[in-house]
């Protein structure tokens, strides 16, 4: 296949306190506000790069970013699957107070349209943010930055209250639904331009794409590979940068989620030979996962597609000139998938953490994270600082100098609203004496009905309503339920679980008992 790119501030427990800004931090407002690029890749487990131990997968660039900034060893994700994870990071939220929390679909029996000769879901999309709820690209667009996503959005379905047109995007290319993510070749992109006068997100035909069918050896004919498109856009957008204000980029690729399914180029070549027992794995139709032929190659070439995209970006930012005020953030949304073909345990994926996608073991949720801003973050640091991706809000508004953020945005007409992020600034700028700590991070899941809570090396996993304690200073696979041993421990920690997680009617989830 080839491929045509070349009011009263409310507290929601400890997350949510105010935080004084480092004197860094104070240093830094009088100087000019950094670039912000925010890069998250999906379904990449915590060992699957190099710096984080990956012995089979080529990583040199995202290894020399670890290099030339700070790896952090306790990051977690938001939740355990893609829309509610992206929903922690971009509303401040832990999965307890959030409004998303799954992957609730809106196309599923709906109208269909003709795309040549193609039949495709006339909406297609997940649940909404709260519109009322200020998030993250809106709270940085307001305090004087350009704004730029590429990749998934996930947060409301097309035409809902809740697309990039209307939450603070000045410009977006890439998946509105994370379904139809599931091809890389797909009928269509959205697209959305603020400087070209779009007044919303509409489609992008891919007229090459759609002259072939969806599924079966029709679907190999297809030329326009997402990935890269979504990727070149990214990089239009950077170079497009005239220092008139500073910019925050949100890159949410796709890569390496299923479908196992590429371009065959060099780098999958390459590792077609180096796995050359490879196997095989049949499709599954109503998913949009096609058949795969050699599933080690094309997972390890998907990562180091990614890879590329990102030295591309590193260099980019350096040919600018902007290299030294630009801090790079790379993540993933949750822990590694099995989907499509994909074989977790082959290449030791979960990083010896328990656990994969869907699970509130750290295997679903502890992710890698690396942050690299030359001008301020010392090279070569290893961090077991403890965060979740709702402290990204306030960490990006104290860099960016955006004061008592928390008072400025909640909202008081709505109930209970609330941010539950703390500001890991401090460690970035080497002030970790400054640091204040969680408390307790917190998950919740309803597809899997389970919940999670972490409190300094205790870890509570709550599933159907029983409950589960291991200690993460000497059970890092979580293989020991003390959970007996520790009744007190699990009274505490249960307190707080009641306390966090508010009702949901579209999300729900079974609460430990005491008894």
């Amino acid at each position: 296949m080839k491929t045509t790119s070349t009011l009263p501030f409310m507290l929601c427990g400890l997350g949510g306190m105010m935080l004084p800004l480092s004197l860094s931090a104070k240093k830094k407002q009088k100087e000019q506000k950094p670039n912000i690029i925010f890069i998250m890749c999906d379904d990449m487990g915590y060992g699957d790069l190099g710096c984080y131990g990956q012995p089979f997968i080529h990583t040199p660039n995202i290894d020399r970013m670890a290099e030339e900034g700070m790896r952090f060893t306790q990051a977690y994700a938001g939740s355990p699957v893609s829309a509610p994870s992206r929903a922690c990071l971009m509303t401040g939220q832990h999965s307890g107070h959030t409004v998303v929390r799954g992957n609730k679909e809106y196309w599923i029996n709906g109208p269909t349209v003709r795309y040549g000769v193609n039949d495709e879901y006339a909406v297609t999309g997940q649940h909404p943010y709260d519109p009322e709820h200020a998030i993250l690209p809106e709270i940085m667009k307001q305090n004087g930055y350009t704004t730029g996503m590429f990749g998934k959005w996930a947060g409301g379905y097309e035409g809902s209250v809740s697309t990039p047109d209307k939450r603070g995007i000045d410009e977006y290319y890439g998946y509105i639904c994370q379904f139809q993510a599931h091809a890389y070749y797909p009928n269509f992109l959205n697209s959305y331009s603020r400087a070209k006068g779009d007044t919303a997100v509409t489609r992008e035909l891919l007229t090459e794409n759609i002259k072939y069918g969806m599924m079966g050896k029709d679907y190999e004919k297809r030329t326009q590979y997402s990935a890269d498109m979504i990727h070149q856009k990214a990089m239009e957008w950077i170079d497009s940068q005239d220092g008139s204000q500073p910019f925050f980029g949100i890159f949410t690729y796709t890569l390496p989620h299923a479908e196992l399914f590429q371009p065959e180029d060099s780098i999958l070549n390459a590792y077609k030979k180096e796995f050359f027992w490879d196997r095989t794995w049949g499709g599954q139709n109503g998913s949009r996962y096609h058949e795969s032929t050699h599933v080690h190659a094309q997972f390890a070439a998907m990562i180091t597609r990614l890879d590329t995209y990102v030295g591309q970006i590193l260099a980019k930012l350096k040919e600018k000139g902007i290299d030294e005020n630009t801090i790079v953030f790379f993540t993933s949304d949750n822990g590694p998938h099995e989907e499509g073909g994909a074989d977790p345990a082959f290449f030791g994926r979960d990083g010896k953490l328990r656990g994969l996608k869907r699970q509130c073991y750290e295997g679903g949720i502890r992710i890698p994270f690396i942050a690299r801003w030359p001008k301020h973050i010392e090279a070569g640091q290893t961090n077991d600082h403890q965060l979740a991706f709702y402290d990204v809000m306030p960490t990006l508004c104290d860099l960016a100098g955006i004061h008592n953020f928390q008072k400025k945005y909640l909202n008081a007409q709505l109930d209970g609203d609330c941010f539950d992020g703390i500001s890991f600034s401090p460690t970035l700028l080497g002030n970790d004496n400054q640091q204040t700590a969680h408390e307790w991070l917190y998950w919740e899941f309803h597809e899997t009905n389970q919940i999670a809570l972490r409190m300094g090396d205790w870890k509570l996993v709550v599933i159907n309503g029983k409950t589960h304690l291991y200690d993460l200073a000497s059970d890092i696979h979580e293989d020991y339920d003390i959970a007996s041993a520790h009744p007190e421990i699990v009274s505490k920690m249960i307190d707080i679980v009641l306390q966090q997680h508010r009702d949901s009617p579209d999300f729900k989830v079974t609460l430990p008992s005491k008894e």
